[in-house]
C-alpha cells in the first residue's frame, strides 16, 4: 500500500483513480489515519471524515503519521478542518476551502458537513454543503445573476438551516415570490459550484505529483507526540483488532493443515501466486483499473455476490476490509501470467487463494466452533507426551484421513506447513478432542 485516500460522498472512488493510483477508503472515522500508516501508506489524503455520530479522526492520529515521515494531505472536508489545525505540524493543506479556514473566514464545522446516503449507494450527498453555497451564490453575483442584497439574504437563509436540510430547493423555496428567484434558479442549473469536489480534485493531483516524484520516504519524522493515556488506549484498541485478525488467520490454516490433500492443493496455488506476484513486483508492473474492476466482477459472480450487502457479509465472513479486499483483487490480477524464483512466506498467500475460493469463511467457522468446544473442557495437563503421540497418530492418519501413516513424518509435516512435531501433535489432539465432543465422525470430503 503506497497512497491511500479517505473519500465518500464528496468525491467518488472512481474519480480518483482517474488522479492517482491509490487505496480508496471510506470516510475516516477516528483510526483510521493510524491504521493506514500502520499498515504501511506512505502519503494520504484525507478528504472526507465522520462528524456525528462515528468519533472522528483524531488530531494525534495525523502527528503520529507525520512522526512517522508519512505525508498526509488534507482537503475539501474534514480533511480541510484538520489541516488548517495542522499545516503548522507539517500536514499538507490544499484549497479554497482549507485556505478559509486557515485564515479564519470560515471557522464552523457544519460549513463543509453535508448528509449523505450509505455506502453501498457510494456515500451520494444528499445535502448541499455550505462552502459550496457560498462559492455558488459568489459566482451568481459576479455573473450579474444576484445583487449584493440578495447574495447576503441566500446566504443568511441557508446558513440558518440544519446542514442536514441545506437543499437548494428548500432554501428557494423561502423566495418564491422574489422576482429574482427564477432566474437563479434558471442559472443554477449550470452555475452551480461544488467546491469540495474542486479541491479534493486539485489535492489529489498534488498527491499524484507528490507520488510521481518518485521519492523513496515521505517528509522528515516530526518530533515525537506525547503518549498520553487517550492515545495508548486508542493504540491498544486497534492493536488488539489487528491480533484478533492475525489470530483468525492461524486457526484458519491450522484448520487446513488437518486435510493434507486440501493443504497441497492450496500451496500449490499460493505457489504460484507468490510466483507471479514477485515477478511482477520485480518488473515494476501494476493492476490497471479496468482490469481489477475485471477480476472484482468475475470473483463476485463465482461466489454469486450480487448485491452490497451479500458482498459486505462476504467481506466480514473472510475478515477483509473493503481496501484489503481490493488490494488482494489487485494481487490476483497480476498472478496469472508471472513465474520467479520463491523467496518468503505462504501463508498470506494462502489466506488469499483460501478467501479467492470462498473456502476461507467455513474454515473460520469450524476453528471458531472447535475454540469454543475446547475452552469449555479442561485444558491437558502439558505438551503432548511421548506416550500420547503414537495413538493420536493412529487416530488421525488411520482413522480419520484412512491412510498409512508416513514413514517419513518430518517431510510430511514441512508439506502441510508445521513448524515442529510438537505443534503438530498439539493440533492433532485438539482435533480428536473436538471430534470426541461432536460424538460425529465428518466425512473427509466434507471438512471445510
Amino acid at each position: 500500500m503506497t497512497a491511500v485516500v479517505f473519500a465518500g460522498p464528496t468525491i467518488g472512488s472512481e474519480e480518483v483513480a482517474a488522479y492517482i493510483e491509490a487505496s480508496v477508503l471510506p470516510p475516516a472515522a477516528q483510526g483510521d489515519i493510524y491504521r493506514a500508516a500502520r499498515q504501511g501508506a506512505k502519503a494520504i489524503g484525507l478528504i472526507d471524515g465522520y462528524f456525528e455520530g462515528v468519533p472522528s479522526v483524531w488530531h494525534k492520529e495525523i502527528l503520529w503519521a507525520l512522526e512517522q515521515g508519512i505525508v498526509v494531505f488534507g482537503s475539501a472536508s474534514m480533511g480541510a478542518l484538520r489541516a488548517a489545525e495542522l499545516s503548522s505540524f507539517g500536514m499538507i493543506g490544499v484549497g479554497s476551502i482549507f485556505e478559509a479556514y486557515a485564515n479564519g473566514s470560515i471557522i464552523d464545522d457544519d460549513e463543509v458537513a453535508v448528509l449523505h446516503g450509505p455506502a453501498e449507494l457510494g456515500f451520494a450527498p444528499l445535502s448541499e454543503p455550505m462552502v459550496s453555497i457560498r462559492a455558488t451564490v459568489a459566482r451568481a453575483e459576479g455573473d450579474a445573476v444576484l445583487d449584493a442584497d440578495q447574495a447576503a439574504a441566500l446566504l443568511d437563509a441557508a446558513k440558518m438551516r440544519f446542514y442536514q436540510h441545506r437543499v437548494w430547493d428548500q432554501i428557494l423555496a423561502e423566495f418564491q415570490a422574489a422576482p429574482w428567484c427564477d432566474g437563479f434558479k434558471a442559472w443554477l442549473k449550470s452555475g452551480r459550484v461544488d467546491a469540495k469536489r474542486d479541491d479534493a480534485r486539485e489535492m489529489l493531483a498534488q498527491m499524484a505529483a507528490y507520488l510521481n516524484e518518485g521519492r523513496e520516504t515521505g517528509p522528515a519524522p516530526r518530533p515525537k507526540v506525547e503518549r498520553t493515556l487517550a492515545w495508548q488506549t486508542l493504540v491498544r484498541r486497534i492493536e488488539a483488532e489487528a491480533h484478533r485478525l492475525q489470530a483468525e488467520d492461524r486457526q484458519v490454516l491450522d484448520e487446513l493443515r488437518l486435510n493434507p490433500e486440501r493443504y497441497e492443493d492450496f500451496r500449490t496455488r499460493a505457489l504460484l501466486r507468490h510466483l507471479a506476484l514477485q515477478e511482477a513486483r520485480n518488473s515494476g508492473r501494476t493492476a490497471e483499473r479496468e482490469t481489477l474492476a475485471a477480476q472484482m466482477s468475475a470473483h463476485r459472480e463465482s461466489l454469486g455476490l450480487f448485491s452490497s450487502s451479500s458482498l459486505r457479509r462476504w467481506l466480514d465472513d473472510n475478515g477483509l476490509s473493503a481496501a484489503a479486499y481490493e488490494d488482494w483483487l489487485g494481487d490476483a490480477a497480476l498472478a496469472g501470467s508471472f513465474a520467479g524464483p520463491l523467496n518468503g512466506q505462504l501463508a498470506p498467500h494462502l489466506l488469499a487463494e483460501l478467501r479467492q475460493a470462498g473456502a476461507y469463511a467455513g474454515l473460520k467457522s469450524r476453528a471458531m466452533s472447535k475454540e469454543r468446544y475446547l475452552d469449555a473442557q479442561d485444558p491437558p495437563s502439558g505438551p503432548v507426551t511421548e506416550q500420547e503421540r503414537l495413538p493420536l497418530a493412529v487416530w488421525y492418519f488411520e482413522t480419520l484421513l484412512q491412510r498409512d501413516i508416513p514413514d517419513r513424518l518430518d517431510e510430511y509435516l514441512e508439506s502441510i506447513g508445521c513448524r515442529s512435531r510438537d505443534e503438530f501433535f498439539e493440533l492433532i489432539r485438539q482435533e480428536f478432542m473436538y471430534h470426541q465432543g461432536c460424538k460425529t465422525r465428518p466425512e473427509q470430503k466434507s471438512r471445510e
